[in-house]
């Protein structure tokens, strides 16, 4: 069943782009945007990442943490922090534990194929560790913006 609005979010513990030690825990007690992206260096994931970088101070100003999560490897997210400049840590999760426990790795279709697949997804996770939203439709260029209206932040 997939996660909703009002569910705890799946506790998680892995590393990101420098090696360091994350955990959702670590952040009870603020708002975190995690945010399920399929591949660094693609032109709609950078989309995504740069819109965020370039609203981060804003969103970082009313206290929100953004997490992105992807199952490409350490040397790789940063490879792709250093590229564009991103402020926030690039989660990795190779065995795609993360993926499954959100329920945003599944079975896509692209030109008559099927192939399981990251679902772009975003979860607005409350200072509780509840899921406030899910934003199944991500507007790659205006990410930020849909945050910000649905949060009211």
């Amino acid at each position: 069943m997939a996660l909703q609005q009002g569910d705890t979010a799946p506790a998680f513990s892995t590393t990101d782009q420098d090696g360091n030690k994350v955990s959702l825990k670590d952040f009870k007690g603020s708002k975190v945007v995690l945010y399920f992206y399929p591949k660094d260096n693609t032109p709609t994931c950078t989309d995504e990442a740069c819109n965020l970088r370039d609203n981060f101070a804003a969103l970082k100003a009313k206290g929100v943490i953004v997490l992105g999560v992807s199952p490409d490897d350490e040397k790789s997210h940063k490879k792709f922090e250093a590229k564009y400049s991103l402020p926030f840590p690039l989660l990795v999760d190779t065995e795609m534990k993360i993926l499954n426990a959100y329920g945003v790795w599944a079975e896509k279709s692209m030109y008559g194929r099927t192939y399981m697949g990251v679902v772009r997804t975003t979860f607005l996770i409350n200072e509780k560790g509840k899921i406030d939203h899910v934003i199944e439709k991500v507007k790659s260029k205006e990410h930020s913006k849909q945050i910000i209206e649905l949060w009211g932040i």
